[in-house]
């Protein structure tokens, strides 16, 4: 680990400007980002005596080979280069808000022909609207039904609104109102849209107006004594009464807010959000993230001003999409328990995303108040559940990183541990996985598949290939760092990315007894990477096995270390078996398909790409299969025929058919 005062620059060369600096480990990995009014001061303050320092900021510092800054003119700059260093770089000792738990969401694909709303959760599309997260799947299921009612836009899966417009006959939604029908041509493109902003509309909390106009319709209806026109618009109206009232009223019906509050302890830090729009509560959601250290150890909670600045900027900063979408997530009122030192620089950089002015401000007296204490319970309860569930906490990280070191006898804690795991069927289909694991935490957006091509099918020559694979490609990443632009080096020239192969790993552990960890020696001292440290771990007895070693190292079952190994292991099982059956789904299909007259290969890839495995394959109708490019009636009879005959599933375990 480097001496600070070894690269520690002077003083004299240090601006006194406004700034950003990020420190770099001897890897070249940016490992924190911060920004200063003036660098000279904060960076100084980087090298006191450590004993003044919160230890996570010790970690740093002991961590960090070199700090590079760049002036910018004000803080508004400064502001914009520090969060997209943070985000380009994902350095791992800022702060980094997790969810508590997972949300589900409400989506329209505004970017589609016809736009479809349902619920989901997981990663979301760029030119889709989402609204929440909410708290309750079943309640946003409940309310999407209520408004399909009055906002009847298409709800149906891409196969069933294909299905329906080639067959002519709208789907079950379609017969019984709660859709337009736009697949069989009852409404055009645009009428739909217009549609669907309506529905957009009052789940963002403005369906009063709908339902002022719904009652004045229902009036005028019964007065011409249209009786059946009229309860339908009550019908509506009272559907509509019923999304608005699982929203609580908390403020006027002007009010467009959102409430961020904040518990902490020693370690950590608890945000919630209340999003009220109109009035009523829409979402309620809590984060999790580490405390920095960046305080001062006499002032409790000195440091709470900089974790909102970060919560904020994380949350509000990178909205995308329509001027409409900026404005309904960004509010026109933020209030906050404490406001931030860059308060107005923050509160100008949101305006400028919402297109209107955003005020920050601490609520003194009145509803907000009250509300904001709520929101703090709330935010107190997040951080009490979090540490209840879960087992890995800082501490508990820090204790299986120091009992995995002295265990394997390594001079230093394993800051980044990366796992590989083999799979295949009888020799068949073989694939690899890498998982990544920086300070006990799993790095999933650093996790890498590897489709095996070497001749030997084993699992010693299927690990052989797939470290050569990483490595070389680390040493490749390693020549871009060191070109003469060796700053920009760190970002990948194609992807705009921070590159991720160029981070070397303290220890490399292999699913597998003393082969495995043996090829995976020998393999990284070929290429001249002797200082990882290799171990691998068995199934049969949760031994950890050294290369070149007689006998395994066998820790106590209770013990932290082997928990963490554990769960390394087993998350790069999961991460390989999954890639290994949507691999051999997709071998299983083209072997079908082979045995299809007049197929080719160009009608193959056009199959797989509308299905994409046996199962969506077989559960298609003929009409479906017709519908993919290059194929006709006939041509799709005989595919339906073909996957017909083919047996469900194969075990993965053995091998063989289950029927």
């Amino acid at each position: 680990m480097p001496d600070p005062a070894t690269w520690r620059p002077k003083t004299s060369d240090i601006p006194a400007e406004p700034g950003v600096y990020r420190f770099l480990d001897d890897q070249g990995r940016v490992i924190y980002v911060g920004k200063a009014i003036s660098l000279r001061s904060r960076l100084t303050s980087y090298f006191q005596d450590p004993i003044h320092l919160h230890p996570r900021t010790q970690v740093m510092v002991r961590t960090a080979a070199r700090v590079e800054w760049t002036v910018v003119r004000n803080e508004l700059e400064a502001l914009q280069l520090e969060y997209t260093w943070i985000k380009q770089f994902d350095p791992r000792f800022n702060v980094k808000y997790r969810d508590d738990k997972s949300y589900p969401w409400l989506c329209v694909t505004w970017s589609d022909e016809f736009p479809r709303v349902f619920v989901g959760r997981g990663k979301k599309k760029k030119g889709w609207r989402y609204f929440g997260p909410f708290a309750q799947a079943w309640a946003i299921r409940d309310s999407i039904d209520a408004l399909l009612t009055v906002f009847p836009m298409r709800s149906c899966s891409a196969g069933v609104f294909r299905s329906a417009k080639a067959s002519g006959r709208p789907c079950l939604m379609g017969h019984i109102d709660r859709c337009a029908a736009p697949c069989v041509g009852r409404i055009d493109a645009q009428e739909h849209r217009a549609v669907a902003a309506d529905l957009c509309r009052a789940i963002s909390g403005r369906a009063g107006r709908y339902v002022r106009d719904l009652e004045a319709d229902m009036r005028r209806y019964a007065d011409a004594m249209e009786y059946e026109k009229a309860g339908a618009c009550r019908d509506k109206a009272e559907a509509l009464r019923r999304v608005m009232e699982r929203n609580a009223v908390v403020l006027d019906d002007s009010a467009d807010v959102d409430l961020i509050a904040v518990a902490t302890d020693a370690l950590e830090v608890a945000v919630q959000v209340f999003q009220v729009r109109s009035g009523r509560i829409l979402v309620e959601r809590g984060w999790v993230a580490e405390r920095t250290g960046e305080t001062d150890e006499s002032v409790p909670d000195s440091d709470l001003p900089a974790l909102v600045e970060a919560f904020i900027l994380q949350i509000y900063a990178d909205v995308e999409g329509e001027a409409e979408d900026r404005r309904r997530i960004i509010p026109e009122e933020i209030l906050v328990p404490v406001l931030p030192t860059t308060s107005e620089t923050l509160a100008e950089l949101l305006s400028g995303e919402r297109g209107t002015k955003v005020r920050l401000r601490v609520p003194r007296r009145g509803d907000k108040k009250t509300l904001m204490s709520t929101a703090e319970k709330n935010a107190a309860s997040t951080l009490a559940l979090h540490k209840a569930r879960r087992a890995g906490d800082l501490t508990t990280r820090n204790q299986a990183l120091d009992e995995i070191a002295q265990a394997l006898g390594m001079d230093e804690i394993p800051l980044r541990i990366e796992c590989y795991d083999i799979s295949h069927i009888q020799g068949t289909n073989t694939v690899a996985s890498m998982v990544v694991f920086e300070d006990g935490l799993a790095r999933t957006s650093e996790y890498r598949h590897f489709a095996i091509t070497t001749v030997e099918s084993n699992d010693v020559g299927a690990m052989k290939e797939v470290l050569t694979r990483r490595f070389n490609r680390l040493i490749a990443d390693r020549e871009a760092l060191t070109a003469e632009d060796a700053p920009s080096g760190l970002v990948d020239a194609t992807t705009r990315s921070a590159r991720r192969f160029s981070y070397l790993p303290a220890l490399v552990v292999v699913d597998g007894g003393a082969p495995q960890a043996q090829v995976a020696r020998q393999t990284l001292d070929e290429m001249g990477f002797g200082s990882v440290l290799v171990c691998g771990l068995a199934k049969r007895l949760e031994e950890v096995w050294l290369p070149d070693e007689e006998y395994p190292v066998i820790l106590p079952r209770s013990s932290q270390a082997l928990y963490l190994l554990q769960r390394i292991r087993d998350e790069a099982h999961r991460f390989a078996i999954t890639y290994h059956r949507q691999k051999r789904s997709r071998s299983m299909v083209e072997s079908v398909l082979d045995q299809v007259p007049g197929l080719g290969q160009v009608r193959r890839t056009a199959l797989m790409r509308a299905f994409g495995s046996m199962k969506k394959l077989r559960a298609a109708s003929v009409d479906e299969i017709a519908q993919v490019p290059g194929f006709g009636p006939a041509l799709a009879q005989a595919v339906a025929r073909a996957v017909q005959d083919q047996p469900e599933a194969i075990n993965l375990t053995t091998g063989e058919v289950v029927a």
